[in-house]
């Protein structure tokens, strides 16, 4: 019995530290603290919290450090959607956007409740300037993760490109409040400010 309840608690410590670890990273991404999450990020952590530490690279401009991760992704088992969303990663990297667009969508297919496939499946139409269906998949992020910053970012970008400036404003400012410290902040002050001065 003892022993039952030593494990429980190990394992209730270890999820509560992997869920602040979690969140701590996504907090210094949407803070613009792109390389405090590169040294952060452990080569053995999860996916997800492996797949912003790419974007991370991404945002620095280290696009082999990204792909690197991506690729390490993509080499999970094929029953396992980040196996997709890794390669479609490591194709839009490479501006192959049909590969992209194909794999996203077998994340998607194969985990449509994962915020991280559509997110993905998002990023790849964005790229293709398919904004309407864009707009949609970040709006699925929003709605599976609302706090997701970056979906409310990308969401607000795309329904602004599909010309539908009322859930533009939605979503900007649930990014506003969500990540007061984004580097993209003047970037979407800007826009409304543009917008509602029509």
């Amino acid at each position: 019995m003892k022993l039952l309840a030593a494990i429980t608690v190990s394992l209730l410590t270890a999820t509560v530290a992997f869920a602040q670890d979690r969140a701590r990273v996504q907090n210094l991404f949407e803070a613009g603290k792109f390389q405090e999450v590169v040294e952060a990020v452990p080569a053995d952590a999860a996916p997800d919290v492996l797949y912003t530490a790419a974007q991370s690279h991404q945002k620095l401009g280290a696009t082999d450090q990204a792909a690197a991760i991506y690729r390490q992704l993509a080499g999970r088992p094929e029953d396992d959607a980040w196996h997709f969303i890794g390669e479609s990663a490591q194709a839009l990297l490479e501006d192959n956007t049909d590969a992209a667009l194909d794999a996203a969508r077998r994340a998607v297919e194969m985990s449509g409740d994962s915020p991280e496939a559509q997110y993905q499946l998002g990023l790849v139409l964005a790229k293709r300037q398919a904004w309407r269906e864009g707009s949609a998949a970040f709006d699925r992020v929003a709605e599976l993760d609302p706090g997701n910053a970056y979906a409310h970012y990308y969401g607000g970008l795309m329904h602004y490109r599909a010309g539908r400036a009322d859930r533009m404003a939605i979503h900007f400012e649930q990014f506003l409040k969500l990540a007061p410290e984004a580097p993209e902040r003047p970037e979407v002050l800007q826009i409304m400010r543009t917008v509602r001065g029509r």
